[in-house]
């Protein structure tokens, strides 16, 4: 889940802050010189909606590593370090992937995640509360799940999904955004976008990136199934 937390974060962050860009640079006053032009609007929305998340998508390690303070381990210090990256080594070479990097971050809670935007360039991080609380057996099982959804490609399918629903983010927002701007304002269609379609795009953007949020995440959860498959296996 915290894999999928921050890739959602990264990718919310990423839209408005190409939502802000796309303003500054007078992409809407482009698209709206004489009325909307809906055509373009949707290929500009399938270049930032996708855009937006695959720079996420190429972020998410480092991102991941930042967020949570993770520590990957370049040479096990302790038998522990030792053993995590041999079972995540083994684990690997069965699923047919390269070696991921390892981590350790420090947190109370029982967590672990997985993250890149390559099979075979990938992050498996696990807490120390992971550590703490559960065998190595139980730690293990985990790892496999993690070393699942590296196998399965999880981060690029929920990029390519999260790319499409970014496109309706941007696209939606910018239709309601004229429509209340001519509605509301009473501005003409062709007198260019006015500072209620601004404001109105601003807060569209950010409600509908929560829902796109909210509507990734349910798919995310049908990919944990295939991971819990993949670790067993």
């Amino acid at each position: 889940m915290k894999r999928i937390l921050l890739f959602l974060a990264t990718n919310l962050a990423v839209v408005l802050l190409l939502g802000v860009v796309a303003r500054l640079l007078g992409v809407d006053r482009l698209l709206n010189q004489s009325g909307l032009n809906l055509p373009s609007l949707l290929i500009f929305a399938a270049i930032f909606g996708m855009g937006g998340s695959l720079i996420s998508l190429l972020m998410s390690k480092w991102v991941a590593k930042r967020s949570v303070g993770a520590r990957v381990i370049e040479q096990p210090s302790t038998q522990t370090e030792r053993w995590l990256v041999d079972i995540v080594q083994r684990q690997a070479q069965a699923a047919g992937i390269g070696m991921p990097e390892v981590a350790i971050y420090d947190a109370p809670d029982l967590n672990a995640f997985a993250t890149g935007m390559n099979k075979n360039s990938a992050l498996v991080a696990v807490s120390t509360g992971l550590l703490r609380n559960m065998n190595r057996d139980e730690v293990e099982a985990v790892l496999a799940h993690e070393v699942g959804h590296v196998a399965n490609g999880d981060m690029v399918t929920m990029a390519l999904i999260q790319g499409v629903v970014n496109t309706f983010v941007f696209f939606l927002s910018r239709v309601l955004g004229q429509i209340i701007d001519q509605a509301v304002f009473k501005r003409g269609a062709n007198e260019g976008p006015g500072i209620g379609y601004y404001v109105t795009v601003i807060v569209l953007e950010i409600v509908f990136g929560i829902i796109a949020s909210v509507i990734a995440m349910w798919f995310s959860r049908q990919r944990e199934f295939r991971a819990d498959a993949m670790g067993a296996k």
